[in-house]
C-alpha cells in the first residue's frame, strides 16, 4: 500500500512550508496493494532533526492539536483532510528538516518533508539561515539589474503619499514586505524575512558577514564572502549607513516593545501613531540612506526594520484581538479618505492604477503569488492585510508568522 500526502492541499515541493497557523492537508491511497478491506488505518507522525522544527496534527478545523493522528482512508483513492501547524517555539532552521510519516501498522506507506518557515529575530539566525537570506537578497538585487529595482521604485519620494502618514501605513508595508518575501522565496523557498528588533542590542546583524560594518564616513564594508558587497541601487554601488549609536547596544530614544504595545492603547487609531516612535526613531538612529523615507529601501536593512514594525503590529493585534476588519478597533476606516486608504480600497502599486493622487507609474505589477496560500491575491486591499493568520477567515492567512507570536 502507498499513500500520497499533500501539504497545503498541493503535491508541489514549494507548498511544503507551514507556520503557526493551521495548514489544510490531504492524504489518499494511491496503491491499495495488500489491503483487502474497503478502508485502511494509517497513523501520521512527524520526525525531525535534533535542532529542526516540529509540527502538530489536528483532524478538523477545531479542537486540540496532537503529536500524531490516526485516519481511516478509503482504498478507492478518496482524499481525507487533516491539518498541521508548527509547534510554537520550534521553527525549522533548514528546508525539509521535518518529515511527516504515514504508517500502516509498522510499515511506512508514505512520507513528505516539511519546513516550519517563520520570520525570526535576525540577531539569532544560524549562520546557514543568515547566509541563505543574504544570498537571496543579493540575487534579487543582481548588482542593480534584478527584480529588486521595482521594490526600490515603490518607495521613492513621489510614492510616499501612498504608504506614509495615514492609517494604511501598516497595511501598505505589510503587503510590501510580503511581496518582497515571496520574491525571495522564489529564489530560495527556505528563506523568510528576518526582523531587526531595534529595542534590543543586535550585534550579530552589524557584522561584515551580515549587514556590514560602517567606516567613519558611513560606507558599509563587507567580508570577502558576503554577496551584498555588490549591492547596487540607483546606479550606485554600495550602501551608506552611519550608526548614531554603538551597534552592540540599542538605539536611544525609541519606545521599547512593551511601551509600543501598551501605551498606545487598544484602538488602531491610536496604535498607528507608532509610525513616529518607534518606527521613525529607528530610521533616524542612522545617517545615510535609511534615515530618509525616500532613500531608505536603498539599504536592505530597511526591510528588517520594517519587518519588526510589522511584528509589533502583529503582536498588538494578538494582545487586543484585532484581526477582524469589520471591527472599527482593528482599522481606522474613513469613507472619505483618499484612494488606497479605505478598508476596501486596493493599494498602489499592485492595483496598477496611476494618476490623480497616485504616482504616474506602478512598478512591480501584481503582488507575487504563493504556493502555500491564496491570500491576499494579486491586487491586495487594505482589509486583506489585517487577518494575516486567518483567525477570522481561514482563507485569509498570508503565509507568514513571527517566531515569538503564536497562533493560539
Amino acid at each position: 500500500m502507498d499513500v500520497e500526502i499533500q501539504i497545503n492541499n498541493s503535491t508541489g515541493a514549494n507548498a511544503r512550508f507551514i507556520t503557526w497557523a493551521p495548514s489544510s492537508c490531504r492524504i489518499r491511497v494511491t496503491n491499495p496493494s495488500g489491503v483487502t478491506s474497503p478502508t485502511a488505518t494509517v497513523r501520521l507522525t512527524a520526525t525531525s532533526t535534533a535542532t529542526g522544527g516540529q509540527l502538530v496534527f489536528r483532524r478538523g478545523t477545531t479542537g486540540p492539536f496532537t503529536n500524531s493522528l490516526t485516519l481511516q482512508l478509503a482504498i478507492n483513492g478518496t482524499s481525507a483532510q487533516f491539518f498541521i501547524a508548527g509547534r510554537f517555539g520550534r521553527p525549522s532552521i533548514d528546508n525539509g528538516d521535518i518529515t511527516i510519516e504515514a504508517r500502516r501498522g509498522t510499515t511506512l506507506v508514505g512520507s513528505v518533508p516539511v519546513m516550519v518557515r517563520v520570520r525570526k529575530n535576525a540577531n539569532n539566525l544560524t549562520p546557514g539561515e543568515r547566509d541563505r537570506f543574504v544570498s537571496a537578497m543579493a540575487q534579487l538585487n543582481n548588482q542593480g539589474a534584478g527584480r529588486f529595482v521595482d521594490f526600490r521604485d515603490m518607495h521613492v519620494e513621489l510614492a510616499l503619499g501612498q504608504s506614509h502618514g495615514h492609517p494604511a501605513f501598516l497595511p501598505w508595508h505589510r503587503a510590501y514586505l510580503l511581496d518582497l518575501e515571496r520574491e525571495l522565496q522564489a529564489i530560495d523557498p527556505s528563506v523568510s524575512l528576518p526582523y531587526w528588533r531595534f529595542d534590543q542590542p543586535a550585534p550579530n546583524i552589524f557584522t561584515r558577514d551580515f549587514f556590514g560594518v560602517a567606516d567613519q564616513f558611513g560606507t558599509v564594508e563587507w567580508s570577502p564572502a558576503n554577496p551584498l558587497q555588490f549591492w547596487r541601487t540607483d546606479s550606485m554601488l554600495g550602501i551608506n549607513r552611519l550608526p548614531l549609536f554603538p551597534t552592540n547596544t540599542r538605539p536611544p530614544g525609541l519606545l521599547n516593545e512593551t511601551q509600543t504595545l501598551l501605551d498606545r492603547g487598544s484602538q488602531y487609531a491610536s496604535f498607528r501613531d507608532m509610525e513616529g516612535n518607534p518606527h521613525g526613531f529607528a530610521h533616524t538612529s542612522f545617517d545615510g540612506f535609511i534615515s530618509d523615507p525616500a532613500t531608505a529601501p536603498k539599504d536592505p536593512l530597511f526591510f528588517l526594520l520594517h519587518c519588526n514594525v510589522d511584528r509589533l503590529w502583529a503582536k498588538w493585534q494578538r494582545r487586543f484581538n484585532r484581526f477582524d476588519p469589520a471591527q472599527a478597533a482593528s482599522y481606522q476606516n474613513n469613507p472619505s479618505a483618499a484612494p488606497g486608504r479605505k478598508l476596501d480600497d486596493t493599494m498602489w502599486p499592485w492595483n496598477g492604477l496611476t494618476g490623480g493622487t497616485r504616482p504616474s507609474t506602478a512598478p512591480g505589477g501584481p503582488l507575487a503569488a504563493s504556493a502555500c496560500v491564496t491570500a491576499p491575491g494579486p491586487q491586495p486591499r487594505v482589509r486583506d492585510t489585517i487577518d494575516y493568520q486567518g483567525k477570522v477567515a481561514a482563507l485569509s492567512t498570508l503565509g507568514f508568522d513571527y517566531d515569538d507570536n503564536p497562533f493560539l
